[in-house]
């Protein structure tokens, strides 16, 4: 079975930074598709950042330049670099897997339970 859980969320000030960790069980395939996501209260699940196994990376618009997608496969954990971060990235982070879907989409089969990053101004 195929287990997420996110680490490193917290609190910051504006243009701080943050590295949100993602460490992942039960994964059994060498192919594979990772992203990380972000929900603001009251507002869908949206995608930030993917990731494939072959190392090719997709970012959402509004974090082009301040966030990095990386994976570390001896450590099976995912991690999301976040700079120069601004109240408005404040949301709960998720990650998520899948063998199939590549994208920025929810089309996801796999998810952990989040981590909340509070960015004040």
């Amino acid at each position: 079975q195929v287990q997420l859980e996110e680490f490193g969320g917290g609190s910051v000030e504006a243009g701080g930074s943050l590295t949100l960790s993602c460490v992942v069980s039960g994964y059994s395939h060498s192919d594979y598709c990772m992203g990380w996501f972000l929900q603001a209260p009251g507002k869908e699940r949206e995608g930030v950042a993917g990731i494939a196994s072959d190392g090719t990376t997709a970012y959402a618009d509004g974090v082009k330049g301040r966030f990095t997608i990386s994976i570390d496969n001896a450590k099976n954990t995912l991690y999301l670099q976040m700079n120069s971060l601004e109240p408005e990235d404040t949301a709960m982070y998720y990650c998520a897997a899948d063998y199939n879907y590549c994208g920025l989409g929810t089309e996801y089969n796999y998810w952990g339970q989040g981590t909340q990053v509070a960015v004040s101004s």
